[in-house]
């Protein structure tokens, strides 16, 4: 899949988020190196420890703890870090403005130091398009980042902490703003996130679909199956480190084409829709991948209703999960209804 020949994987490799969604599928990906060994963190607060495959090392915490962190890299002295634990609810970051920064600025920091304490060769961090706010599409990795969320805002300020790192200790890096992405093992149980999963834990619950607004917001799907080797190979992949990269899916969709798209798969093609008050978000995002295509080489595009199906499967045989409320909102104005109900 790599555009140039890459040197294999070899040493120790820390995943953090290792339980949840995207983390889950890189654990899988990594084991396919067999000089490497993986350890595994998550503090469990959003993924499930039956995602991880049998063989990996498992240390349940949380990257906010900065013993715990230290205690870990004292440990294993990883040559790479491969960073995805966050909580990444772009609309809910508004009204969690504190726990947003604490989990995925403070927890980023809390790595960033000991990867330079303990010298590692590369951290791999997952960004989001988020940083990019209203950008002109397809967003592309020149155009200057303007994040409109607290969310966003907290991805950049990691990038950017990243690329301080770097000039100031020779800390590698490669940062990757994947979008949009789905596919098995995403937490469907979540109701500020994932809308793929929403939907689809929504019809397994004989519930409408909620789509805020007129559901005329455009993105790009991402099936996770097509973003995961990257990632894997990003810190001995030539052209790649100390960059930042778009990732992701080409072919933008509306959010009702999704939802027809998803009751489709879910094989309930009638299944009825409620249209929810229109949220403060950006209204179209899809990227150009034009440099990851030239250092990875041309990556793997699945159509997005193969790749539904493929959830589905996973989807139906999980079944359906509860979607809690989170506790600690912290802002309650213009919190959407929909969120209190």
């Amino acid at each position: 899949m790599t555009g140039s020949p890459t040197t294999p994987l070899s040493g120790t490799a820390l995943v953090t988020g290792a339980a949840g969604f995207i983390g889950s599928h890189l654990v899988r990906a990594l084991q396919q190196s067999p000089d490497l060994t993986v350890v595994a963190l998550d503090d469990l607060s959003g993924g499930y420890r039956s995602n991880l495959p049998e063989g990996v090392r498992f240390v349940q915490g949380s990257v906010t703890d900065s013993s715990l962190v230290a205690a870990v890299f004292d440990e294993w002295r990883f040559d790479y870090v491969y960073h995805l634990a966050a909580y990444a609810a772009e609309g809910l970051s508004h009204f969690i403005r504190r726990f947003n920064y604490e989990n995925n600025v403070v927890g980023s920091i809390n790595l960033i130091n000991e990867a330079i304490r303990h010298e590692s060769s590369c951290f791999v961090f997952t960004s989001s398009i988020a940083v990019y706010g209203s950008a002109q599409v397809p967003m592309r990795e020149d155009q200057a980042p303007r994040p409109e969320d607290p969310y966003g805002i907290a991805k950049y300020a990691v990038e950017l902490d990243l690329v301080a790192a770097m000039e100031m200790f020779g800390l590698n890096h490669v940062i990757f703003r994947p979008h949009n992405v789905y596919g098995e093992f995403q937490n469907i149980g979540d109701k500020y996130r994932n809308v793929v999963g929403i939907f689809m834990n929504q019809i397994l619950r004989d519930e409408p679909l909620s789509v805020f607004g007129d559901g005329t917001q455009q993105r790009a799907f991402s099936y996770v199956g097509d973003i995961v080797d990257p990632i894997a190979k990003a810190p001995v992949t030539p052209g790649a480190l100390n960059r930042v990269f778009n990732l992701g899916a080409e072919i933008p969709y509306t959010v009702n084409q999704l939802a027809r798209a998803v009751a489709e798969v879910m094989g309930v093609p009638q299944h009825p829709v409620r249209h929810l008050e229109a949220r403060n978000e950006v209204t179209v995002a899809y990227s150009d991948h034009s440099a990851a295509h030239a250092v990875f080489g041309p990556s793997a595009n699945t159509p997005l209703d193969e790749g539904l199906r493929r959830m589905a499967r996973w989807v139906r045989d999980v079944g359906a999960r509860e979607s809690p409320r989170f506790g600690s909102i912290e802002v309650s104005r213009n919190l959407p209804r929909a969120w209190v109900e």
